[in-house]
């Protein structure tokens, strides 16, 4: 299927397919995160929390490099 496709639609595909994965499990991760903690997030970046700030740009950071690690190298 994939070899009748041509290689820069086909990568077009790939992008855009990991694009949406990637911001849906950064959405998960975060809604999961936030029921984990014994605090609301949202409200604590609202008072200007930069250690809660930081934490979510962590796990944003861990879960992009994750999929893009897996999206990246199942592209052989």
């Amino acid at each position: 299927m994939s070899s009748d496709i041509d290689p820069i639609v086909l990568n077009l595909i790939y992008v855009a397919t990991g694009g949406l994965m990637t911001l849906f499990f950064m959405w998960m991760g975060c809604k999961l995160f936030s029921h984990i903690v014994s605090f609301n997030i949202p409200e604590k970046l609202a008072e200007g929390n930069l250690a809660v700030g930081m934490m979510i740009a962590g796990m944003f950071i861990g879960i992009g490099t994750a999929l893009g690690l897996v999206i990246g190298l199942g592209l052989n």
